[in-house]
């Protein structure tokens, strides 16, 4: 039997997950996708970012994708996570495993999708550390901020 540790994230609140086992392998389900996932650290940061961007910054669950196909100079990658206002990318999320350390590999990571995606806000987390970005197309640079703005309707 798979016995796996779950990381304490640093997100507001602890979120309940429906979690079931088949064999060894411990699923986690993923309201997103509407389906079971293998549980693993990384699934369990991205779980934790959707339920905080519901919960938290009042993003709509219809407006966010999972695992979406990115493809970069022919070569097809997968983003985490991407959040849609009006049918253009807003948000784009890097999630790592609690285990990665954050480094400049991976917001060249995130960079290289968003040049293909021009989302107006980045986030990069492992469920431990979280880094928001707002972009400055004019620039061609991102800004840090404290955190991600809550999600509005616009029409």
């Amino acid at each position: 039997m798979q016995t796996i540790e779950l990381a304490v994230l640093n997100f507001p609140e602890k979120y309940q997950f429906r979690l079931k086992q088949s064999e060894d392998v411990v699923y986690i389900f993923c309201q997103i996708r509407k389906k079971w996932l293998q549980l693993t650290p990384e699934e369990w940061v991205r779980q934790h970012v959707v339920e905080f961007l519901i919960r938290h910054k009042s993003y709509s669950k219809s407006a966010i994708n999972s695992e979406v196909i990115v493809e970069i100079n022919g070569m097809k990658k997968r983003a985490d996570l991407i959040v849609f206002q009006k049918d253009k990318p807003f948000l784009i999320v890097e999630c790592k495993a609690p285990g990665v350390e954050i480094d400049e590999q991976t917001f060249d990571q995130i960079a290289r999708y968003n040049m293909q995606l021009n989302a107006d806000y980045l986030m990069v987390t492992n469920g431990l550390k979280h880094y928001y970005c707002q972009m400055d197309f004019v620039n061609e640079r991102y800004n840090f901020m404290k955190e991600l703005p809550a999600f509005e309707i616009k029409t």
